[in-house]
């Protein structure tokens, strides 16, 4: 299991994952509030700092958005694992994708982990660009905090 700073504020408890992807700014992986834990926008970037499918060559970069895919939902679960949660405690997905194209490599990689009848609501739209200009996609989560008291 990932290393994890827990903090308890007033405005909920922060999870930050030493060994995960750092994040751009100052702001936490998941703060658990209200019942619920809230993800910050992920994206398939690996703890060094590179991106699944993105290669660079003679001939120019080439991004697999199979790959990213399948990556954003690896550091999604790593998230919520921090906060002793799974994919079982989503409740809503924002997708945010660079290319409507990719619409279909998209839901092969969600519905690998995720079935209509368990699995969370969901909204997909398209975005002009991401933080990093080689990211094709990005998540914003939330999910039921199993840690929370009734």
């Amino acid at each position: 299991m990932t290393a994890v700073t827990r903090n308890e504020g007033p405005n909920g408890t922060s999870f930050i994952l030493a060994e995960g992807t750092s994040t751009l700014a100052h702001y936490p992986h998941a703060r658990a509030a209200g019942g619920l834990l809230w993800v910050s926008g992920l994206s398939a970037r690996r703890p060094d700092q590179s991106i699944p499918g993105v290669v660079r060559g003679p001939a120019g970069v080439t991004r697999d958005f199979g790959a990213q895919a399948e990556g954003v939902f690896d550091n999604l679960e790593r998230v919520l694992a921090a906060a002793e949660a799974d994919l079982s405690h989503v409740v809503d997905i924002f997708a945010m994708l660079v290319d409507l194209a990719d619409y279909p490599a998209f839901n092969e990689a969600y519905n690998r982990r995720f079935d209509a009848q368990g699995g969370p609501t969901r909204t997909t739209c398209v975005v002009r660009s991401l933080p990093l200009p080689d990211l094709l996609i990005e998540l914003k989560v939330v999910a039921v905090d199993p840690g929370a008291r009734p």
